[in-house]
């Protein structure tokens, strides 16, 4: 069972909440690379749907200059809520939103949204004044500059938010390799997080096949040859 403190996720409690990650406003982004930044959101949306962490989005504007949401989240987490706005910048402010929130009775909230400083500031902040446990995931947001994204974690953390990034998510979310999704929630941080990792499986797998099946290089009948030679 998982030991769960004030400071870490609570699965059980947890929604994940995708603010304006829009394309016309990832054109603005500046303090980390658009594939990047794509991939994290994409990695939030398919663990969300791993881990049955109730999932709600939304737009800002999206038949204007904000452009649609990005179709890999829905894509990837079909049973994610989509709460369309009327007009508000902090997405808190509408109404439909904080009630889709508190349908599912939940009080972590997960928070990722383009831009930090006010997509996923805001309703942070709100959330935070409303007595919910907030969880600021600052590498699937992304900013206009890095300025604005270092004075926005100052801001967040003085009002009682945690920033995190998605691969500590990601993990806090699996929470132990011994259940048997595991290695779909290593393929998704491999996917999206740390590539380097699916070179670690596939290593780690290749020597799980070397004590099954033997070697496949005799490198004993190699050296035979070389001596003879």
């Amino acid at each position: 069972m998982q030991n769960i403190n004030k400071w870490m996720i609570d699965p059980n409690d947890a929604v994940m909440l995708l603010i304006d990650h829009q394309s016309g406003l990832f054109q603005l982004v500046k303090d980390i690379d658009l594939p990047v930044l794509r991939s994290n959101v994409t990695a939030l949306a398919k663990v969300a749907r791993l881990a049955k962490i109730p999932t709600i989005t939304t737009a800002s504007v999206p038949d204007g200059p904000n452009g649609p949401l990005i179709p890999e989240i829905h894509q990837c987490n079909p049973e994610a809520v989509y709460v369309p706005r009327t007009g508000q910048i902090n997405a808190w402010d509408n109404p439909a939103w904080v009630a889709a929130i508190e349908k599912t009775k939940r009080k972590t909230l997960l928070i990722a949204g383009t831009l930090t400083s006010v997509c996923m500031a805001f309703p942070a902040l709100s959330a935070v004044e409303a007595g919910y446990k907030v969880f600021c995931i600052v590498d699937a947001s992304g900013n206009w500059s890095k300025m604005a994204t270092d004075l926005t974690i100052a801001r967040i953390v003085q009002a009682g938010a945690m920033p995190i990034d998605t691969f500590a998510v990601l993990t806090e979310l699996q929470s132990t390799w011994n259940r048997p999704d595991a290695m779909e929630f290593a393929a998704i941080f491999a996917d999206h997080v740390i590539p380097g990792y699916r070179a670690l499986m596939e290593s780690y797998h290749k020597a799980q096949d070397v004590q099954k099946v033997g070697h496949e290089t005799q490198l004993e009948k190699l050296g035979a040859a070389t001596a003879k030679m």
